[in-house]
């Protein structure tokens, strides 16, 4: 018997009681459902619903050849400056941007006086359409909140099914980030006149392009 079990034992035989009957078994849990596994082409389409059901706009393109057009087609339709800041990724030294002559291309960190940025995701979550950016130096977490225009490069063979896809590398021995931010639509708030109101802490647009071919060897996201 435990010491307190014997305590408490004595105080209720001081007071007349008697012993404490066996607690009862608690009840067993139900298991958790099985959810259904989402991927290739399937969890991509999943994700593009659900992002856009955010108020994300997503597009999507064959290579990252085709950035600059798109980026710049982009920026016309909003009305936006041609002026893009792009994070210091590797993956953007490859891109043509002497295709588009107009888009004024600068690298490094976002400050307040940048309008729009562009950066790559680490990993999306088709199930609630939320994009997983891991901060580094190369892809900076300020990205995800400064810019009031954020673009982000997602290769396919980044997009998972549920939350557990997009911590699959990090359970295989990768490295965690200094910042992991999960950024699933614009920013928003509600906390004026029960108003929702774009760009409150973050983002006011956040665009997605998904590249198909986007040379990422990587092992596709479980």
């Amino acid at each position: 018997m435990k010491s307190r079990d014997a305590i408490l034992g004595r105080i209720r035989k001081s007071r007349g009681r008697g012993p404490l009957d066996a607690a009862p078994p608690r009840p067993a849990h139900p298991p958790l459902p099985v959810r259904a596994r989402v991927e290739g082409e399937a969890a991509v389409a999943q994700f593009a619903e659900r992002a856009e059901a955010v108020s994300s706009t997503v597009t999507r393109i064959a290579t990252l050849a085709d950035l600059p057009d798109t980026v710049g087609a982009y920026l016309a339709s909003q009305n936006l400056p041609s002026d893009l800041l792009v994070s210091d990724d590797p993956r953007f030294n490859a891109v043509p941007w002497d295709d588009r002559p107009t888009l004024e291309i600068r690298r490094g960190a976002p400050a307040k006086s940048d309008l729009v940025m562009m950066c790559f995701a680490d990993a999306a979550i088709a199930e609630t359409g939320s994009l997983v950016m891991a901060g580094d130096a190369d892809n900076p977490y300020m990205a995800s909140f400064v810019p009031e225009t954020a673009i982000v490069v997602l290769p396919k063979s980044r997009v998972g099914g549920g939350l557990e896809a997009a911590f699959a590398d990090f359970g295989a021995g990768k490295a965690m980030p200094r910042a992991l931010t999960f950024v699933t639509g614009p920013s928003r708030t509600g906390d004026i006149a029960l108003q929702i109101e774009l760009g409150a802490h973050g983002p006011r647009r956040v665009h997605i392009v998904i590249v198909d071919d986007d040379g990422d060897e990587e092992k596709p996201r479980p």
